[in-house]
């Protein structure tokens, strides 16, 4: 794997040097846009407005557009002096329970791997979080922009995970939202009734990318000028319009299934 950050953990007055990597892989297959005349490749350039011709990646610059339309050019080290320690240190200010951060606030998990001369307090950070059941809250600075960040035990891996911060999340205030008194109660009995029929332990190596697999499928099927049958799309629900009727329904057919 290649990191895509280098620095350190800052615990209190220890400094853990790690490299930062990406814990997560795409499952989607890979499709290339074509010009839908001939099948050639689409490529994307870096065009110069003005001129029209493309620009090399070593000429682009970063800029900030001002009132008047004139922009200030930024350079790596202007990002830096901002705040040089946020630039390498990922900083825990405090320690909390992970069940408080609500799952909206979860972005992109990372994996750190830390130096030879940082191991023993990373094993230490490690397995005190673990001891203690709590998270560390931390912010950096990754790709010119301000991070907020959890950082967790997961077996023997320190996991980062970004977060957002609070202004980013929209206010749910201008929804059309239902009332709780529009619940009748012994809905509300079947409705738990259902879910706890449903429940069981949570385990992620249930869940497969299944879609994935039915498009490669299919695409080694075109590859060989077989054509698929056009699956039939059957949705089963009950009859009835009726919420409780509903309810009855599915927990019957649940019973059926598992019997």
């Amino acid at each position: 794997m290649r990191s895509l950050w280098t620095g350190a953990i800052g615990f209190g007055l220890v400094n853990i040097p790690v490299k930062m990597y990406s814990a997560t892989e795409s499952s989607s297959l890979d499709l290339d846009m074509l010009d839908k005349k001939d099948h050639s490749n689409i490529r994307f350039m870096r065009v110069n407005a003005e001129t029209g011709k493309e620009v090399p990646w070593e000429n682009i610059v970063k800029g900030y557009k001002m009132p008047n339309d004139e922009y200030v050019v930024l350079s790596p080290k202007d990002f830096e002096q901002v705040s040089a320690k946020k630039s390498k240190i990922i900083e825990i200010t405090d320690f909390v329970k992970e069940q408080e951060i609500e799952s909206m606030y979860y972005e992109t998990p990372y994996y750190l791997e830390p130096d030879k001369s940082g191991a023993r307090a990373y094993a230490l950070l490690r397995e005190a979080l673990r001891k203690t059941g709590r998270v560390g809250i931390a912010t950096f600075v990754m790709r010119s922009k301000e991070t907020l960040a959890v950082l967790r035990a997961s077996e023997k891996v320190i996991v980062l995970n970004r977060i957002r911060f609070h202004q980013e999340i929209r206010d749910p205030a201008e929804l059309d939202l239902p009332a709780k008194a529009e619940i009748k109660a012994n809905e509300l009995k079947m409705a738990v009734s259902l879910i706890e029929q449903l429940s069981g332990k949570f385990d992620i190596s249930r869940y497969k990318d299944t879609y994935s697999e039915g498009l490669l499928k299919l695409i080694k099927a075109k590859a060989k000028g077989v054509k698929l049958k056009e699956p039939e799309l059957k949705i089963i629900h009950s009859k009835s319009k009726d919420l409780m009727e509903q309810l009855k329904a599915s927990l019957n057919t649940k019973r059926k299934k598992a019997s």
